[in-house]
């Protein structure tokens, strides 16, 4: 793009408003740097990046008049999106090689951020599935991979609703942990099949924050300490919410394990 066509402070605010997309969309910040990156050095800015747990600043220096401008940009409260994250990192790359204008690139980023989310059905089904898998892998039986999918369902289902109607993730975490757990539970109460443990233990496992976990260690590796431990304290924080769910459960339906 040639120079005098890019008009810095509207493509800065475009790099602020993306960086903190692709954080939201569960971005690690090694990817984040580098898209942003690609982009600013497309565009021939004078930029300097910085992350920090739930917002982005950005700094522009003119290289003319020496004058220097921050922007900052909290990051929106969005669920993770592989759809989403993987069109904003071709995006930068579509910019990286010129065949994206600055203006193509603003209407391409209203498009991706905009885009409706992934089939719930389909992704309920397979959430659902995927943990009835788990329940095998740890050694269930039929019967446990048929409660386990039950619950998940259930439960996987639940939570969409929750979210949907805007309730607070951790409250969300609880309730869904404690409806999956009473369902969970089926094989103790009505002594069905013989690994009923493995059914109660596995039919909350969709809740794991795995994605959060992983992005906290690699940033911990990039040298984002404070993004990693913000990540890693949000996760732990859900996991706990889970563990009170599951905790519910268990004692509601009077299983004595504790």
């Amino acid at each position: 793009m040639p120079v005098n066509t890019l008009n810095p402070v509207h493509a800065c605010l475009f790099l602020a408003d993306y960086a903190a997309w692709l954080y939201g969309c569960g971005a690690t910040c090694t990817r984040i740097e580098k898209n942003v990156n690609r982009m600013v050095g497309a565009w021939n800015l004078n930029l300097e990046l910085m992350i920090m747990p739930g917002s982005i600043h950005l700094t522009h220096t003119d290289t003319n008049t020496g004058q220097t401008q921050v922007y900052i940009k909290k990051v929106p409260h969005t669920g993770i999106s592989f759809y989403k994250n993987t069109q904003l990192s071709k995006l930068s790359w579509n910019i990286a090689d010129g065949r994206v204008t600055q203006e193509g690139a603003q209407r391409e980023f209203d498009r991706i951020i905009s885009a409706p989310p992934t089939n719930k059905w389909l992704v309920l089904l397979l959430a659902s599935l995927a943990n009835m898998s788990f329940c095998r892998l740890f050694g269930g039986d039929g019967v446990a991979m048929t409660v386990v999918f039950v619950a998940t369902f259930a439960g996987f289902r639940f939570k969409q609703v929750l979210l949907d109607e805007h309730i607070d993730d951790k409250v969300v975490f609880i309730l869904c942990a404690f409806f999956s757990a009473v369902i969970g539970a089926a094989g103790y109460v009505f002594d069905l099949g013989s690994t009923p443990e493995v059914a109660l233990g596995t039919s909350v496992l969709y809740l794991i924050p795995g994605i959060p976990y992983i992005n906290s260690i690699s940033d911990m590796i990039r040298g984002q300490y404070l993004v990693s431990f913000s990540r890693f304290m949000n996760a732990m924080i859900l996991t706990f919410c889970l563990s009170v769910g599951l905790a519910a459960g268990i004692l509601l339906m009077n299983l004595r394990m504790f």
